[in-house]
């Protein structure tokens, strides 16, 4: 199986249940933060329905230029799932196009003429493609729980739902 194969296996995975945990978003809360210097429920939702086009398409440019980070204020949940299709399916297509000799490839990312990181494609995907979107992804369930919205099962059972149950 080809790298690119086994990102895109991950990817796919875990999309269903970060699916899962953004179809718990109440519209009603989406301009909810937990504190002040804190995303809206919206904003943490839509970064993290966005996030695996956004990184991946950087991760296709070589050298590539630090975006500028804006959070998308979403109109309703159903809008952020969208999103969330169109985004893996976007990650998906640019990790398919990748071979295992460019995913081992040093990677470069600049900021106004400044090398910022510098690191195997692969590396970059692994960190800021899937462990970043696992870290918000948590950050979210726990928004949810401020919320008393029930938190679905990620990698086991949460204190809402088992499915290990009989």
């Amino acid at each position: 199986m080809s790298l690119a194969a086994t990102l895109i296996q991950e990817l796919q995975m875990e999309s269903a249940t970060t699916r899962r945990v953004l179809e718990r978003v109440p519209d009603a809360k989406l301009g909810w933060a937990p504190h002040a210097k804190s995303r809206t429920l919206g904003q943490l939702a839509m970064h993290l329905a966005n996030n695996p086009a956004g990184v991946t398409t950087l991760a296709s440019q070589n050298p590539a230029e630090l975006p500028g980070f804006g959070d998308a204020d979403p109109a309703s949940t159903a809008e952020v799932l969208a999103a969330l299709d169109a985004s893996v399916m976007e990650a998906t297509r640019l990790l398919s196009g990748m071979s295992d000799e460019a995913l081992a490839e040093t990677w470069r990312v600049h900021a106004n003429g400044a090398e910022l990181m510098a690191m195997p494609r692969i590396a970059f995907l692994r960190t800021i493609l899937l462990n970043h979107w696992y870290h918000h992804r948590g950050q979210l369930s726990v928004y949810l729980r401020l919320l008393e919205v029930p938190v679905p099962s990620i990698y086991g059972p949460s204190a809402d739902e088992n499915p290990f149950a009989a």
